[in-house]
């Protein structure tokens, strides 16, 4: 349990310094080194328009990570009586499901201490449990990162070109780029700016990756109206139409969800409160 707190302070203490290298390196190298360009018009100059799309998608993906954090899953075990026996409090301990007096696909989570409502999986670089009221800003929150690092490897990639004077046309270029830089970074004939930006072109094709791996196992399960959890613990759900799935994830104003960071407004919980 130490080790998971341990990770649950490291994580996002990490995305936040990758975030901020990632934006350093795109406002202070990448783009200025797109306008040295002269055969490119001001107005309409790759350095606008790539800086303006990285904008638009560190916004994105930095806002729907604050939002996963701000809409953090209501603690449903403050209103519940937990002290009807022994029994009921060894089964929120083993994180299986709540007293009867709960709702359905309720999950007490040991590192939030409390009890989420259509509970995923508790995220380390959110520090945060994923659950209904939160799922959407964080499948947007892993879209927007894997489109960033994907922005941010082009970029990467097009200023490593200009820098050493090669080309990725062929793909094993790039398999062989590390190794080969590395061998040059020890003798002397790459400079250390240029082996750090080598390096960080991995780092983001592994998150970019990962973040789209698991963005689309996510909406799998969305569709098929589970969470990882039910999956987990081998859980029936009751099948209905994968349109009704999707709405009650990413309601009907999805499209302004998909554009900019809003709040997940409603859930399964507080509209059954409400009846």
């Amino acid at each position: 349990m130490l080790v998971l707190r341990l990770l649950n302070v490291v994580a996002p203490a990490y995305f936040l310094c990758i975030s901020l290298v990632t934006f350093v390196l795109q406002i202070f190298l990448f783009i200025p080194s797109m306008f040295r360009d002269p055969s490119t018009t001001p107005l309409f100059s790759p350095a606008l328009l790539h800086g303006a799309l990285f904008l638009f998608l560190s916004a994105n993906a930095l806002g729907n990570y604050v939002l996963v954090i701000q809409s953090s899953p209501e603690d449903l075990g403050k209103g519940l009586n937990l002290g009807e026996g022994a029994e009921v409090v060894a089964d929120w301990l083993d994180g299986s499901r709540s007293p009867g007096s709960a709702l359905p696909s309720t999950h007490f989570c040991r590192l939030c201490a409390r009890v989420t409502q259509r509970h995923d999986h508790h995220c380390f670089f959110t520090g945060n449990c994923i659950g209904s009221r939160n799922m959407r800003n964080f499948i947007m929150f892993c879209l927007y990162t894997s489109l960033a690092c994907l922005d941010s490897l082009v970029a990467g990639m097009a200023y490593i070109s200009a820098a050493l004077s090669m080309s990725f046309a062929n793909p094993l270029a790039f398999l062989t780029l590390l190794p080969h830089s590395i061998s040059q970074f020890f003798s002397g004939a790459l400079l250390s700016s240029e082996m750090f930006v080598i390096l960080m072109l991995y780092l983001w094709l592994g998150i970019g990756l990962a973040c789209a791996g698991f963005c689309c196992h996510q909406m799998l399960l969305i569709l098929r109206g589970q969470t990882r959890y039910q999956v987990r613990k081998g859980m029936v759900v009751r099948a209905r139409p994968w349109r009704e799935n999707l709405q009650e994830v990413f309601g009907k104003r999805w499209l302004l969800g998909l554009l900019i960071p809003v709040l997940n407004v409603g859930g399964d919980y507080r509209r059954q409160k409400e009846k």
